[in-house]
């Protein structure tokens, strides 16, 4: 299961950039406070499921689907404050929300597919 250890090492890191933006840390005029807490929130979870899945490799699978799961959630509620009118509405942030999408998408897949070690 290493693929599904990179896959949610990489979109930690996806939700930990996206974060930095909107703290506008990496690039300024991109801030929005509650969109750097809900990435912040999503990378912790992706990268404790990485660490627990490094700690106790039998437990990847069932770790990978619960935490590329939450975090699909959370883009989708995310895409869903972007409709509303709430979230950041910038382009950056539609391709990013999708591209997010179809990487924890892939991640799932892997999860699902993947052998039990």
């Amino acid at each position: 299961m290493v693929m599904l250890r990179l896959l949610l090492g990489v979109e930690a890191v996806a939700f930990l950039l996206a974060a930095l933006i909107h703290s506008g840390a990496l690039i300024p005029g991109f801030e929005h406070h509650a969109a750097r807490i809900a990435e912040t929130v999503l990378a912790v979870v992706l990268l404790a499921g990485l660490a627990v899945s490094t700690l106790r490799p039998v437990a990847t699978r069932s770790v990978g689907l619960a935490t590329q799961g939450f975090a699909l959630l959370g883009t989708l509620v995310g895409i869903l404050t972007i409709v509303a009118g709430v979230g950041p509405q910038s382009a950056p942030d539609l391709v990013y929300h999708g591209l997010m999408v179809l990487l924890l998408g892939l991640g799932l897949f892997v999860a699902t597919r993947g052998r039990a070690v």
